[in-house]
């Protein structure tokens, strides 16, 4: 059988491993941010019948410009947006696939603040364009003036801002987007996933996004929508951003099923988003109790915590595995993240985790291997 390595890939892939968090099968999966609530009876019966509407025409290719589905995501983000500054493709990360195939690529480059999502450095290789590993302030904080300084050393082609930022939940400043859009040159990227989770009145970049023609702001339904596996992510910009994105777009790219799934959800916009202020109760919870129990969680405005003073990070996971209760090791040093889940399954990992005894050793005092301070952290937008 060949070998990866005998293949004739391209020389920049070498070594290089695919993205994935562990799957296993456990009672209680808390390690990629999911909602973890089901979609409700009422309304995955009325997605399910306008896909099986949708099934009856699948003999034709379906509305290459969505625009049914753009005009819905308009009305849902508001800001007086209308169809046309609206994309949407399969999940935010193709989203930011397009942005980095029409804006990146060889002899360009894309600068993100470390720690954040993983997927960020894996799509600028995909699309040839070198990536730029920033830095953050303390305790993971990304204030206006680190932000403008290092886009101004750096002078990237691309900026991308996790907001709220992932794996570490931390907010961040509206005047940090602002600033960063002043120091740079070209597209600026703030990457909303978990928007839905900040508190109420937390500005949005989408009121920056008039006068801005170079500001894009991602979104996903597969956080706050419960919608993950539909795969829908979706984007606000400037028009003619849109027609960059058509430019390397494949043909037809969001089927008629997805985009009649996505119009269902959004048409039962208020059910769906109901749950997430008990996400964001128990979110809270989590950062009370992990400090209670002798950890260092993080200020989180997403339905996840980072959380620090663990001793054996991977011997902790373990554990915790064994249990049935799977958290996530984002790579780094001393540090592990959890979702926000139901009630039950909150206290199923507060409950576990106690049982472990004192912070980052498990119950035999058993310790695994530490993972190497330098490992690249791993984590879901």
């Amino acid at each position: 059988m060949t070998s990866l390595s005998e293949l004739p890939i391209r020389d920049d892939l070498r070594g290089r491993s695919p993205y994935g968090a562990p799957q296993r099968p456990v009672p209680v999966a808390l390690n990629v941010n999911e909602n973890t609530h089901p979609v409700p009876e009422d309304v995955a019966a009325d997605i399910v019948a306008r896909v099986a509407a949708a099934v009856g025409g699948v003999n034709r290719y379906p509305d290459r410009e969505f625009t049914e589905l753009r005009e819905a995501f308009a009305r849902y983000l508001g800001h007086g947006l209308t169809a046309d500054q609206i994309w949407a493709a399969n999940g935010s990360n193709e989203v930011l696939q397009h942005i980095l195939q029409a804006f990146g690529g060889p002899g360009r480059t894309l600068l993100g603040f470390a720690p954040t999502y993983s997927m960020y450095p894996l799509l600028a290789s995909g699309t040839g364009t070198a990536y730029i590993a920033g830095t953050r302030d303390a305790d993971y904080e990304l204030t206006p003036e680190t932000a403008a300084e290092q886009i101004r050393r750096h002078d990237p082609d691309i900026v991308i801002l996790c907001s709220p930022n992932n794996p570490t939940g931390t907010p961040l400043p509206i005047a940090t987007v602002e600033a960063a859009y002043e120091a740079a040159r070209g597209i600026v990227v703030v990457d909303e996933a978990y928007a839905e989770f900040m508190p109420d009145g937390e500005p949005s970049a989408l009121t920056l996004l008039s006068g801005r023609p170079r500001l894009l702001i991602s979104r996903t339904m597969s956080k706050a929508f419960a919608f993950a596996g539909a795969r829908v992510g979706y984007l606000a910009a400037d028009p003619a951003v849109n027609d960059a994105l058509r430019l390397v777009r494949l043909p037809y790219h969001l089927s008629a099923l997805t985009q009649a799934a996505a119009l269902g959800a959004l048409a039962h916009s208020d059910e769906m988003l109901a749950t997430v202020g008990q996400i964001r109760g128990q979110r809270d919870r989590l950062v009370s109790e992990l400090g209670r129990l002798g950890y260092t969680p993080h200020r989180s405005g997403s339905n996840f915590v980072l959380f620090g003073g663990v001793e054996d990070p991977h011997a902790t996971f373990e554990a915790l595995a064994e249990r049935g209760i799977l958290i996530r090791d984002v790579g780094i040093p001393h540090h592990l993240r959890v979702t926000a889940g139901t009630e039950a399954e909150t206290t199923a990992f507060l409950e576990a985790l106690a049982a472990l005894g004192r912070p980052g050793r498990a119950a035999d005092d058993e310790q695994a291997p530490g993972r190497d301070q330098d490992a690249p952290v791993d984590s879901d937008a």
